[in-house]
């Protein structure tokens, strides 16, 4: 079973602490920059950043679907969801750049073993990386 891993980042067009609190606003923003892939999102506790937790189902591929239950927690300028129900972690990252702001989101997660895992390992990543990318230019027309 090996580690699975997708990235992906954006410039914004907004400084880092308004494009950290846009990520970390789970009420009103993260609704509104989710792709279709996300469905039945709900925000459980919080909203805000820090012991937020919020959930929803990740349609992946016409068959494959992952229940998310995800506990936010922040340091610095990286925001991490820690899912209740795999061994899934997103992390999305918010630096200076230029005038604006560089964001990467990543996510990971223990794959499956044997042939299984080979394929999880090459596919997955690839699908994963359009979803973060629809989400991310969604921030930035958020942002713009």
């Amino acid at each position: 079973m090996g580690q699975v891993s997708a990235s992906s980042s954006i410039v914004v067009a907004a400084d880092p602490q308004r494009t950290l609190a846009a990520v970390g606003d789970y009420e009103t923003i993260r609704p509104r920059i989710l792709s279709a892939h996300y469905r039945d999102y709900k925000v459980i506790e919080g909203g805000q950043g820090a012991g937020t937790v919020a959930e929803w189902t990740l349609q992946a591929t016409e068959k494959r679907s992952r229940n998310v239950r995800a506990t936010v927690t922040v340091s610095g300028s990286t925001l991490t969801e820690t899912d209740a129900n795999s061994s899934m972690v997103t992390t999305y990252t918010v630096t200076p750049d230029g005038t604006g702001s560089k964001v990467t989101v990543e996510t990971s997660w223990k794959g499956a073993g044997g042939i299984g895992g080979i394929f999880e390992g090459i596919f997955a990543p690839l699908g994963l990386k359009k979803i973060q990318a629809e989400v991310l230019g969604n921030l930035s027309r958020e942002l713009a």
